[in-house]
């Protein structure tokens, strides 16, 4: 008795089966590349980053950007990392002022190289009248502020922070969705 070749159908659902679990596979090792090693989702937990992230917001920090060191760290950009004085602890703050800048507040006006910061992210009604005399940011360190200056643990309290604690930038709410957007 000669041997049959498989039926069409059952080699076309083996083939279906294995390209379906192939597919599977790559998508859950590009998902867990992405979350690894490009864009993490966090929690905004805190009222210091208001009105540009609100407590219990969604975000994704790229930490790609930062991940090697290489990537340039600038006036502005929302950075994630891990507090200075509790290493298990993330915080989300704006940089206002890098490596070599000087920096003062006078009565809750930031200047920075000498000129004045130009802050629209931070309403009037969140600012302080805090001062600082000036000082100069160490190498491989950033000072940090919340745009909610009334209510935010920062650079002002516990020092500069140095760039191996900074592992993210926020780039994206992704909820609530009313907000959903680029960070800017």
């Amino acid at each position: 008795m000669e041997e049959q070749p498989p039926k069409p159908a059952a080699r076309s659902g083996l083939f279906t089966a294995l390209s379906w679990a192939r597919d599977l596979a790559f998508s859950v090792l590009l998902a867990v590349i992405l979350i690894v090693f490009i864009y993490q989702p966090v929690k905004v937990e805190g009222t210091s980053m208001m009105p540009a992230l609100t407590d219990q917001e969604r975000i994704f920090i790229n930490k790609f950007t930062y991940l090697f060191g290489s990537g340039n760290i600038e006036h502005g950009d929302m950075v994630v990392f891990w507090f200075p004085l509790d290493r298990s602890k993330s915080y989300i703050k704006r940089v206002i002022a890098l490596p070599g800048d000087t920096v003062q507040i006078d009565k809750g006006r930031v200047y920075v190289n000498g000129s004045r910061l130009n802050e629209p992210y931070v309403p009037d009604e969140y600012r302080d009248q805090q001062s600082l005399l000036p000082f100069t940011v160490p190498p491989h360190n950033y000072f940090v502020l919340g745009d909610h200056r009334i209510s935010s643990n920062d650079s002002r309290a516990w020092g500069t922070v140095d760039r191996k604690y900074i592992y993210g930038k926020a780039v994206f709410v992704y909820w609530p969705l009313d907000k959903m957007g680029r960070l800017r």
